[in-house]
């Protein structure tokens, strides 16, 4: 589970970029990681030189990227004397250090024009950095397809001009994509206004194909999302039921099943109600079997179909392995979330229960 990855929707075999890695000129050793979630996942490469050698990151993707794909190629580089190991003398990756930001290899320059100014300042945000020059690329400062739409989104609400998404990529700086604001159409979209929920509601073309499927094959389970999250120390139970109670309150989509209307689907938003969070514990069995159990669960659990008529399509439920080791395990249906969603659920399932836990 640790080796292999999906970043922005690719599956990745963390093993495979550390071999091509190790082929490189003058390069000792090599460990790849993902950091980050959902959009923000990115792949770090942690490189040490051999004796008197020197390494470039730049070298070092050219390198890679005469046998990999760009999306298997790390943005981020961190050279290291040595690689940390733990007592059995493999590399410890919780020791790994926290990458610094990425950095344009151009000297800063500041923004000359409120739109100069505005454009960098967006960059910044959605690429989470403290500040971006005019000169700086997009794309070398770590951005990607995806949180390129968040740009162009902010500018679509920002100057109210339609850009398209190709744009940024023809014009990767602050300073030219300036330039290409100028002479764009004015958008003209109106502004989102939350629907009633009264009544049946259609679907997105997406929940139309995945309705099918479902039709087609009742009991499949290919399009679950499960995710498994490992917690160390105290968890406070009740915290994190109410948590879920809260989370799905927050959102439509957590409360929405579908069915058949008049040969058509249709969407059925649901008053929130209480949520009920299973609780399996593991604690008495004999240690060597703890965590052959709780994976064992955690397949079966991942492998559960479910039912679009009757819902609900989130699930949850807290594997206890001893007092301060808990599994929760939670899976979605891919019509109502997808993989970026993962990330908000995760955020706000943090912020719900410690708000909760310290009744704050």
């Amino acid at each position: 589970i640790d080796f292999q990855v999906k970043v922005r929707g690719f599956r990745i075999e963390l093993g495979e970029i550390e071999a091509a890695l190790r082929r490189a000129l003058g390069l000792k050793d090599a460990v790849v990681v993902a950091k980050g979630e959902a959009a923000d996942k990115r792949l770090v490469a942690y490189v040490t030189p051999k004796a008197n050698a020197s390494l470039e990151v730049e070298a070092l993707k050219t390198h890679l990227r005469q046998g990999l794909p760009e999306y298997m190629v790390p943005t981020t580089f961190v050279v290291l004397e040595a690689l940390p190991l733990n007592s059995n003398g493999k590399v410890d990756r919780k020791a790994l250090p926290e990458p610094e930001a990425p950095q344009s290899g151009n000297t800063y320059e500041a923004p000359r024009t409120e739109a100069e100014a505005k454009l960098a300042s967006i960059w910044a945000e959605v690429l989470r950095l403290p500040q971006v020059g005019v000169k700086d690329s997009f794309f070398e400062l770590g951005g990607h397809s995806l949180l390129a739409t968040q740009v162009v989104s902010r500018i679509r609400a920002e100057f109210s001009v339609e850009l398209p998404l190709r744009a940024l990529f023809e014009a990767p700086t602050v300073e030219a994509l300036a330039g290409r604001l100028h002479g764009s159409a004015t958008s003209q979209a109106p502004k989102l206004t939350r629907v009633s929920n009264d009544g049946p509601m259609p679907l997105s073309f997406a929940q139309q194909r995945l309705w099918l499927l479902d039709q087609l094959q009742p009991g499949d389970a290919s399009y679950n999302i499960p995710t498994a999250l490992q917690l160390s120390g105290h968890v406070d139970v009740e915290a994190l039921r109410r948590a879920f109670e809260a989370l799905v309150a927050r959102h439509d989509a957590l409360r929405t099943t579908f069915h058949a209307h008049q040969d058509q689907p249709i969407q059925t938003i649901h008053a929130p109600s209480g949520w009920a969070l299973p609780l399996v514990d593991l604690s008495a069995q004999p240690e060597a079997l703890r965590e052959e159990e709780a994976r064992r669960l955690a397949n079966e659990e991942a492998r559960r179909p479910f039912d679009l008529n009757k819902g609900p399509l989130l699930r949850s439920t807290l594997v206890r392995i001893a007092e301060s080791s808990h599994l929760l395990l939670v899976t979605m249906h891919h019509i109502v979330s997808d993989g970026w969603s993962m990330g908000v659920l995760v955020r706000e399932m943090v912020a719900f229960y410690e708000a909760f836990a310290t009744n704050s």
